[in-house]
């Protein structure tokens, strides 16, 4: 989990109170454990390795399960997103018409994998399977701003309107 590009955690008491306080609530409850990873997403934002540890130490449930229910289930992140958030399509139309590799170029020049945050907080970056505009293949969306048709050499320009 551990990643040089990690956005550093920045838990409050008070979110960590609250976690604590759902904890409390749900403990012993069949079938507890994903709810209460949900309301910590929640109150975070996202599930970094500190709150999967305060869950798995409260809980007293093996670190290796929580992370595995993380990484299995979409609805979690075990990152945060960015300031901006840039998704680019992935599904059949968009792969067909390069969309493979604006995907690659993204990662190289924001220097993240695919599902992370910039350091800075500024951009995270997601593949999706469909936006709805495969007229413009290949297509991605940063926030509700899409664009269409692309290549890779266009990549910087549209970064820069973000800067």
């Amino acid at each position: 989990m551990e990643n040089a590009n990690r956005v550093p955690f920045r838990g409050t008491k008070e979110q960590e109170a609250q976690l604590l306080d759902v904890i409390a609530e749900l403990r012993g409850t069949k079938g507890c454990l994903m709810p209460i990873m949900q309301k910590a997403q929640d109150i975070y934002g996202y599930l970094p390795y500190e709150v999967q540890k305060l869950i798995s130490d409260e809980m007293e449930v093996p670190l290796e399960k929580i992370y595995g229910v993380a990484t299995f289930y979409s609805m979690f992140n075990l990152y945060p997103k960015g300031q901006y958030k840039i998704s680019v399509c992935l599904g059949t139309a968009c792969y067909v018409k390069g969309s493979g590799g604006i995907y690659s170029e993204l990662m190289e020049k924001l220097g993240i994998e695919g599902g992370q945050c910039t350091a800075d907080g500024r951009f995270s970056l997601d593949a999706c399977r469909c936006i709805g505009a495969c007229g413009l293949a290949p297509v991605m969306m940063i926030n509700d701003d899409v664009y269409g048709r692309l290549t890779p050499d266009e990549i910087d320009g549209i970064l820069a309107k973000y800067n």
